[in-house]
């Protein structure tokens, strides 16, 4: 009986520990963030993007974004309305 409460309190104890954030880097100390985005930019990006936490990917030249999502957070693509890319070269 005693090993049967000890397997419950530990499975309770690793259901528990999953569900905390293990880092938490802000836009602000990430290198390569901009401070601020291009009006130009901001002008043709689709609604719905966070435009206080974008960068420059170095691998294609395009704007991208940071998405805090319910389960990680990531970098996706800044697009346009259309679902264009929004690149700083062709």
């Amino acid at each position: 009986m005693c090993f049967k409460k000890a397997f419950q309190a530990l499975a309770a104890l690793m259901l528990v520990g999953a569900c905390t954030e293990t880092t938490s880097i802000s836009a602000e100390s990430e290198p390569g963030t901009l401070s601020r985005v291009p009006d130009a930019v901001a002008q043709i990006a689709a609604p719905g993007q966070d435009l206080n936490a974008v960068k420059i990917m170095p691998e294609d030249g395009c704007y991208w974004y940071r998405y805090v999502g319910p389960v990680e957070t990531t970098y996706l693509p800044l697009r346009t309305i259309e679902g264009r890319p929004i690149c700083t070269r062709a």
